[in-house]
């Protein structure tokens, strides 16, 4: 089923819950269902219905009524913890009669799994939509400052990680939870290319005018680096993990996930890349 079948079935009218609807993959998602004609309710700490993933008492809330959720858990899914809040909430929501769940995952990640099964256990018509890094964190998240700057520091040296570009993602997530195509399915999303940071690098100075070059740090160092440039230390220390944790090349591989699920091919980097520089999304800073 391409995306534009989905779009063309009949709307429900019971409202479709996306949490952190107002972030990255969230309000990309939330806009799709909207663009569907779907109703959509968004939950986050600073949305319409007031939502934290670590308060309980919010969570009624949210999901009287609605028919499917996006679960997209912060800070993520591989850190100590979210396989409790997870279990919590999925038994919650199916509680509340939610039929279908789709849940943002991330690959490579032994507690994002757990988390996994826990949703597709809690209810049939779950899907995963599991992800390689996003192309969008060199746009709209922490590497961000360092385009700009033009030095992506990051403790990475030369692995490549097929990035995937959250356009994909959102048009993957959007169909899963307006279908059932992709009931109980984990689908493993990735960019058509697996890349070094040194590669990103230079595609990214194609894509701006501007040099950006790739230094690769030790984990304290970039911990510092962040933190110095107005990261939380818990966020920088986390991001630090992760980067240890699944950069070190068992995510290498590509899927023709997107391609096989949107009947397109996965958006490349250099596309995203002057696409994003484009929109101005690296305009220097006066």
């Amino acid at each position: 089923m391409t995306t534009s079948q989905a779009s063309s079935q009949a709307p429900t009218t019971a409202p479709i819950l996306v949490t952190g609807g107002t972030g990255r993959t969230g309000r990309r998602v939330a806009d799709r269902l909207r663009a569907q004609g779907r109703p959509v309710r968004i939950a986050s700490r600073s949305g319409a219905v007031p939502f934290d993933w670590h308060d309980e008492a919010g969570w009624d809330a949210a999901l009287a009524g609605t028919a499917a959720v996006y679960l997209c858990y912060s800070p993520d899914l591989a850190l100590p913890g979210a396989d409790a809040v997870v279990d919590a909430f999925t038994t919650r929501a199916v509680r509340h009669g939610v039929e279908r769940v789709v849940l943002l995952s991330g690959r490579g990640e032994e507690g994002a799994r757990a988390c996994e099964d826990i949703a597709l256990a809690a209810a049939p018509a779950t899907t995963v939509v599991r992800c390689s890094w996003f192309q969008e964190n060199f746009s709209e998240h922490f590497l961000l400052d360092g385009v700009l700057d033009g030095r992506i520091a990051v403790p990475a040296d030369q692995v490549r990680e097929p990035f995937v570009s959250l356009e994909d993602v959102a048009d993957v997530a959007a169909l899963a939870l307006t279908s059932d195509a992709h009931a109980g399915e984990v689908l493993e999303l990735t960019g058509p290319e697996a890349l070094t940071f040194t590669q990103v690098a230079r595609l990214l100075s194609d894509a701006t005018g501007r040099p950006v070059e790739h230094a690769a740090l030790t984990p304290d160092d970039f911990v510092a680096e962040l933190t110095a440039a107005g990261v939380h230390p818990d966020e920088a220390a986390g991001l630090a993990w992760l980067f240890q944790e699944v950069l070190d090349g068992r995510n290498t591989a590509t899927t023709d996930t997107v391609e096989r699920v949107l009947g397109r091919a996965a958006t490349p980097f250099d596309v995203f890349a002057k696409t994003a520089a484009a929109a101005g999304a690296w305009v220097p800073r006066a």
